[in-house]
């Protein structure tokens, strides 16, 4: 079949600016992680919070978001380590496991939010929007690093992949699914669509954050239907794979229970209805005269 085009991988994942090097996929989680932070915050101060808070709330949850990504993909895929002693904290090479990220992140987070006096489910809502545009963002990384690339594919926009990148299986196809393209773009549009949702509809948080979850790891499973790069298999499916459907299943189940049975939801701007005040009790014309 005739290929009417195709989407170029970058040669190497660096940028030489003279004598510094820098290492794109790091920078492309600091455009993530500011991406958030920007859009976290102008959220939680329109609810009247408190800009001081994201920021420390960004420091620790940040720092213990790697290290939870980093310990998730070090316990599932230790056979992909570079073979040094450097290997399992090489986060420049990829290896981000995005469920330790947000694990670790969200824990680190509510503790200073709690310490801080603020509601916990308030800032999960708030921030539900601003992590998948993180995370969105963070994909582009895969790209510099020619990783987390889809099956082989002769669609238009086939990624190339260099031939070292390439699975010994598939040394002779050289175009596959970008299927970090592909998750990247529905957590924009996923974003969006919370966004909107929260604008017009008042949820029970942390019932966005919830509906975050599971528009996330639906989308997860299917994408992981695609992805060829080594992973542990359990029954047949990859791990990434049972992980993104045991959670979207907990996600839906704790929304429609807690947003239906538990705080129930209406349209923004819609007013409860007050009880009509009892009429007013008669008074008799004429001069009333106060009792001495």
């Amino acid at each position: 079949m005739f290929l009417l085009a195709s989407i170029p991988s970058p040669s190497s994942g660096t940028l030489d600016l003279g004598p510094l090097t820098i290492h794109m996929y790091g920078l492309m989680l600091l455009a993530g992680i500011a991406a958030c932070i920007a859009l976290t915050g102008r959220r939680w101060a329109a609810r009247g919070g408190d800009w001081d808070l994201i920021f420390r709330v960004a420091v620790w949850g940040v720092g213990f978001g790697i290290v939870g990504a980093r310990l998730y993909h070090v316990a599932t895929s230790w056979d992909e380590l570079p073979d040094e002693w450097w290997g399992p904290f090489a986060v420049w090479e990829g290896g981000l496991g995005i469920w330790g990220g947000i694990a670790g992140g969200v824990l680190a987070g509510s503790i200073i939010a709690k310490r801080a006096g603020a509601s916990v489910t308030a800032l999960l809502d708030a921030a539900a929007p601003g992590l998948l545009v993180a995370q969105a963002i963070g994909r582009i990384g895969n790209w510099w690093n020619q990783e987390l690339f889809g099956k082989p594919t002769d669609q238009p926009w086939g990624l190339e992949i260099d031939v070292a990148r390439r699975p010994d299986e598939y040394l002779l196809d050289s175009t596959f699914h970008p299927t970090f393209l592909y998750e990247g773009l529905w957590n924009l549009a996923a974003a969006a669509l919370l966004l909107v949702l929260d604008r017009f509809y008042r949820f029970k948080p942390p019932a966005l954050f919830a509906l975050y979850v599971a528009l996330y790891t639906g989308f997860r499973f299917f994408v992981e239907q695609l992805r060829i790069d080594p992973s542990k298999e359990l029954a047949g499916m990859r791990l990434n794979a049972w992980v993104s459907l045991i959670v979207f299943v907990a996600a839906v189940a704790f929304f429609i229970w807690w947003q239906f049975f538990r705080g129930g939801r209406r349209p923004r701007g819609v007013r409860q209805r007050r009880p009509e005040p009892p009429p007013a009790m008669a008074v008799p014309r004429g001069r009333v005269r106060s009792r001495r």
